[in-house]
């Protein structure tokens, strides 16, 4: 779904028929929410005990449930509808690790676990950052931080502080994600059909040309690495999302290959800060658009620079 969904009201705001578009943007925007949290490094037992609680499988698996109810009322993307299924399949596996394994682990075992499949440095075997796929040299991961960098701008985002990880690393890139989609919600209900395409073009390029195109190589290679549990599951959860939103969106990335990742040197974030804040678990949307500037970014209605696509979700 997108602007058609409310391209026959003559106020471009959403009524009650619209409101299973609104859901569906808010299912999306939970479930990227989640993966962002899973691939931040737990620096407090905030996520732990999340984990531990079994919040992450029940929040995940009530957006599952509110995805397919809203997507089939919404009548969105046909092609997208079969893969929400194994959305909900890697769900359900991690809550069996959760009740098989995780009870016996402690905060310090899940912040080893990390390291060890991703690191706290820049790992060369399963790198979380974009411009390390496809950027040999410098100057060009230099081009793609800076587009990255465009993004956020446009939207009134920055890395906060406590946040100790670059704009391209894949928890920032989802959480970018994850605050389009709620956007889209708030767009639905309170802005017109002009306003509501900014943000799905914004959604449709940034999957397309950034993390549709390295995120699925990079979770293969970390799924591999980890074997088994938790990260594992997680990185299979991701490249499962990411397959679903691209074919709910109507884009076509073209994937990174192994032969693409090519490390160049270190490029540090230049000191930016992102108020969106992967570790803040209370989000809400008021709250989150106050905090970013979001509602000013809405009012004045800017957008990142490039081509746009045509029409609403596929």
């Amino acid at each position: 779904m997108g602007p058609q969904a409310v391209s026959g009201n003559p106020t471009g705001k959403a009524g009650l028929a619209d409101a299973p578009a609104v859901e569906l943007a808010l299912s999306r925007s939970k479930l990227y929410l989640l993966l962002s949290w899973g691939f931040l490094f737990p620096e407090e037992e905030e996520f732990y005990n999340y984990l531990q609680d079994g919040e992450f499988v029940e929040d995940g698996l009530s957006a599952v449930d509110s995805l397919e109810k809203s997507f089939d009322a919404a009548k969105a993307a046909p092609a997208a509808r079969d893969l929400i299924l194994p959305i909900r399949k890697l769900i359900e596996q991690i809550g069996e690790w959760e009740q098989e394994q995780f009870k016996t682990w402690e905060f310090s075992d899940l912040q080893d676990e990390h390291r060890r499949v991703f690191s706290n440095v820049i790992s060369l075997d399963a790198p979380p950052y974009e411009t390390l796929f496809g950027n040999e040299h410098v100057f060009q991961q230099s081009h793609t931080m800076g587009d990255i960098a465009g993004y956020y701008k446009a939207f009134g985002l920055e890395l906060a502080e406590v946040v100790h990880e670059r704009l391209d690393h894949i928890s920032v890139e989802l959480e970018f994600l994850h605050f389009l989609a709620y956007k889209e919600s708030y767009a639905l209900c309170h802005d017109g059909e002009e306003k509501l395409q900014i943000v799905v073009d914004a959604e449709k390029k940034f999957v397309r040309d950034h993390i549709g195109r390295w995120a699925p190589l990079f979770a293969d290679m970390a799924a591999k690495k980890a074997q088994r549990g938790f990260f594992h599951l997680l990185c299979e959860l991701c490249k499962a999302y990411l397959k679903f939103e691209c074919a709910f969106l109507g884009v076509k990335p073209q994937p990174y290959k192994e032969t693409d990742y090519k490390p160049a040197t270190f490029i540090p974030p230049e000191g930016a800060t992102f108020e969106c804040g992967a570790q803040d678990l209370g989000n809400e949307l008021n709250v989150l658009l106050d905090e970013v500037g979001g509602r000013s970014q809405m009012d004045d209605g800017q957008t990142s620079e490039g081509d746009s696509d045509k029409g609403g979700h596929a």
